[in-house]
């Protein structure tokens, strides 16, 4: 376990978060290479299956980034993602699952530290928790 790795898999929001994540790039900061970033247009387009396809599949988290509350170019986007998450985390916590395993986070387009910054401090999270239980199932 001293040389595992998370694998995360990211949704970014197009206009908001992965902007953010694109400044930190350009910005070079440093960052953990965990993260497998998937755009899409709003966070509310993750849908629950999604998150948990990407667990079942053998990810050791899944990071949702959005609009701050309010900035949505999609109008009230970020408040469908907040209220799908509460649901899912309930869901999840009733199956015995893991909920820290799955990060929703509001980061705008100029907030490329605080981009970088939230997937070190997920990676440590997830490094510290281990592989996912479901990550067995699928490694021969």
């Amino acid at each position: 376990m001293a040389d595992f790795e998370p694998r995360i898999v990211g949704f970014l929001c197009n206009w908001c978060t992965y902007a953010g994540a694109d400044l930190a790039g350009t910005s070079r900061m440093q960052y953990p290479p965990n993260m497998r970033p998937i755009r899409v247009m709003c966070s509310s387009s993750v849908d629950s299956v999604y998150i948990l396809r990407a667990l079942l599949e053998g990810a050791d988290g899944v990071f949702i980034g959005g609009c701050h509350p309010g900035d949505c170019h999609y109008v009230s986007g970020n408040y469908k993602a907040r209220r799908r998450m509460v649901l899912f985390n309930s869901i999840m916590s009733s199956l015995g699952l893991d909920t820290d395993r799955v990060w929703l986070r509001w980061i705008s387009a100029a907030e490329g530290r605080k981009f970088a910054d939230t997937v070190s401090a997920m990676t440590e999270a997830v490094r510290k928790k281990g592989p996912s239980p479901f990550r067995e199932m699928w490694e021969v």
